[in-house]
């Protein structure tokens, strides 16, 4: 793709993990919490997602854009795992206890920052309450700095059957400088233990980081491909320091152009194609045999808080922790980011909800397109709007679609576009949020900041 197209797109847009985005989101009470949760039940999506929020780092990564906070002492840590299941027997006490859990998933923070058997615990806590599908995935995001052998086989027992590697880089000048501890063993072994526990393995990589380059990248890359993961996943730093303030440091340190930044995704991508994975979504590239690949294929592919799901392991997404987003039909739902207001608020037996979004019908609508333009790069006008039981002119009605902006994409290579459908081109996917953008209508008015695409 040429500069000129690279510059002209690589502006501020939403990333659209959620729409609403959740910037927008504003002050939302346990009671609107409550009625979400009891209208969960009668949604066409029946399926279990939880989701727990782990914020605890031994160190915090200059790059990071979660919210993290350093690891405390161990009482403290036991008291906020308490918080955790308190917060769960208040929530599934709202919920069908005939519906079905599809996903456990843990994020942070470092997950793995506490001991196995404290999330086998957590685990269970859910699992005796509720049925599961047929092989739920239960996962964790995995910090590799500080885990010996016997940890990753300590995870295996907890009941974790999915593990994501945060590898960011195999360059340690390049991890030295954004403060990240590399792997304490060797990832070769890291595999075969989780192999021979018969667990699926991501490995998670960050590019556009101080001291990378195109060349650097794609090494690293190159080296993933030799242990053969399930999934690779090829995540774009998105420079916040508005938000973040640590993040200050890498500036500081000198981040890559744009054009270096497209020209390292590209070069991963290549690599990654030729040796026979599958490009899914905007970051992740996976084994032909994934299922996530064959949702692909069929346009059943489906994205929440947690990464890309398939239409098997999709379910509303209901979170504990602080700062967790819950994602139901009808609301979002934000946990305090105060671990002492999380608990204390807990200890007086409510939830600790702070912010949150009620959606209303049109929202919804453009939830749905977004979502299928974000996951599967396609939209047929008229299936996604039988899909929605409404018209194809009601559908155009709710989307701020912008025909003139459109063609504009069109001419520049990004897209193609006709009366029944519109397609994102393969090279023009690190621009899908700019093509997602035109069709929100939160966006004709918008004072919010946004990272870029590259």
């Amino acid at each position: 793709m040429k500069t000129n197209i690279i510059d002209k797109y690589n502006i501020s847009v939403p990333r659209y993990t959620s729409y609403p985005p959740a910037n927008y989101f504003a002050p939302f009470t346990e009671a609107n919490y409550i009625e979400a949760l009891h209208e969960s039940n009668f949604s066409y999506t029946s399926n279990l997602s939880f989701y727990f929020h782990i914020p605890f780092c031994r160190r915090l990564c200059h790059y990071c854009g979660c919210n993290s906070y350093p690891m405390q002492k161990e009482e403290g840590v036991q008291t906020y795992v308490d918080a955790l299941h308190k917060e769960i027997d208040l929530v599934v006490q709202h919920l069908n206890k005939s519906r079905r859990i599809s996903q456990i998933h843990y994020g942070g923070g470092s997950p793995t920052s506490l001991p196995a058997s404290v999330l086998q615990e957590l685990n269970e806590h859910l699992l005796t309450s509720f049925p599961t599908i047929e092989q739920p995935e239960i996962a964790i995001e995995c910090h590799p700095g500080y885990l010996e052998k016997k940890d990753w086989e300590n995870l295996l027992a907890a009941h974790f059957n999915r593990f994501s590697i945060g590898v960011q880089d195999l360059d340690t000048e390049v991890l030295k400088i954004v403060n990240r501890t590399p792997s304490k063993l060797p990832l070769t072994v890291i595999m075969q233990i989780l192999r021979e526990g018969g667990a699926s393995i991501n490995m998670d990589f960050l590019f556009g980081l101080p001291h990378q380059t195109p060349e650097s990248f794609q090494n690293t890359i190159h080296k993933a491909i030799e242990l053969y993961p399930d999934r690779l996943t090829t995540f774009s730093y998105g420079h916040c320091p508005w938000i973040f303030k640590r993040q200050m440091i890498l500036e500081r340190a000198g981040l890559p152009t744009s054009e270096s930044k497209s020209l390292m995704f590209k070069k991963a991508e290549e690599v990654l194609l030729e040796a026979g994975y599958k490009e899914i979504g905007l970051d992740h590239f996976v084994l032909p045999t994934d299922e996530l690949a064959m949702a692909l294929n069929t346009h059943q592919l489906h994205r929440n808080f947690q990464g890309y799901c398939t239409r098997r392991t999709t379910g509303q997404v209901y979170a504990f922790g602080v700062t967790g987003i819950s994602q139901l039909e009808t609301a979002y739902a934000q946990g305090t980011k105060s671990i002492d207001e999380y608990i204390s608020t807990l200890a007086n037996n409510h939830l600790p909800i702070s912010k949150g979004y009620l959606l209303s019908p049109q929202q919804k609508i453009v939830r749905a397109v977004i979502e299928q333009l974000m996951c599967n790069y396609h939209i047929e006008w008229d299936i996604i709007a039988r899909e929605l039981n409404i018209s194809k002119e009601a559908l155009m009605r709710s989307i701020n679609f912008q025909k003139d902006i459109l063609d504009e994409m069109q001419n520049d290579g990004l897209i193609t576009l006709s009366d029944a459908s519109l397609t994102v081109l393969t090279s023009a996917r690190p621009f899908v949020r700019n093509v997602a953008a035109t069709l929100d209508p939160m966006m004709l008015n918008t004072d919010k900041q946004f990272s870029k695409p590259l």
